[in-house]
């Protein structure tokens, strides 16, 4: 056997093994919220309907379980679509202010909810950048919505930093953190640094996937820096 079948032999075991692997997470990930709003829907009708005391919380539980399944069946769509090259990118220039302001509107009531102060520095005025501005909306959206769940206190910040060519956009937060080990993994699907406390505040486990391959798309690539107990700071560049 010849290097160039034997290297096509391990390539093809390498994907088999990742298929296995991500039809594995599927299941264990699409398994729990249906049985827990089954589980929901079995109390109800087993007499908790008619209880006043606890029919409201029960489906207020079934109903946050259901988003993240809807949450996740998207997220699962989109990963679906960008590794096998269905996602269509559009690509144009746009006020880089204008943008990431109406982002952080739209982000500002999750952080309020933590009294987490969300911040961005404006670049100076008719700044525009060159990308999809619907895809990076959804990896600014991932960034951002991560960087509040895992701060307790504090703050979550956008900044720009202008080069030549590139406009370098940093997510800056006084989180958790994330241990040195864990670092290169996290954009791994539905990999999770603390797997219970990362089901505890809700995510698919696929939104740093999403975002590493959005990124990738605009040519870039997404770095991180970070601390326990400090903070995280995740950064990539656009051109300008």
């Amino acid at each position: 056997m010849c290097i160039r079948d034997r290297n096509d032999i391990v390539y093809l075991k390498r994907l088999e093994r990742m298929r296995t692997e991500f039809l594995a997470n599927v299941s264990h990930e699409l398994r729990t919220p249906i049985f827990t709003v089954q589980g929901y829907i079995e109390t109800l009708l087993n007499g908790a309907l008619n209880d006043e005391k606890v029919n409201k919380y029960f489906l207020d539980k079934a109903n946050h379980h259901t988003i993240n399944l809807s949450n996740l069946l998207n997220d699962l769509i989109d990963i679906s679509m960008i590794e096998s090259g269905e996602m269509r990118m559009s690509f144009r220039y746009f006020n880089v202010n204008d943008y990431i302001n109406q982002i952080v509107k739209e982000i500002m009531p999750l952080a309020e909810q933590k009294s987490i102060d969300l911040i961005y520095y404006p670049v100076k005025d008719g700044m525009q950048i060159f990308g999809d501005k619907g895809r990076l909306k959804q990896a600014f959206i991932n960034l951002l919505t991560n960087a509040i769940k895992y701060t307790e206190h504090g703050k979550v910040e956008i900044f720009i930093e202008e080069e030549q060519k590139y406009a370098k956009i940093i997510i800056k937060d006084t989180g958790i953190g994330i241990p040195p080990g864990d670092i290169n993994r996290i954009f791994e699907r539905f990999y999770r640094v603390d797997k219970a406390r990362s089901r505890a505040v809700g995510g698919t486990g696929l939104g740093l996937a999403i975002v590493k391959h959005i990124v990738e798309a605009h040519n870039s690539k997404i770095e991180v820096k970070s601390k326990p107990g400090i903070g995280s700071e995740f950064s990539f560049r656009l051109k300008k």
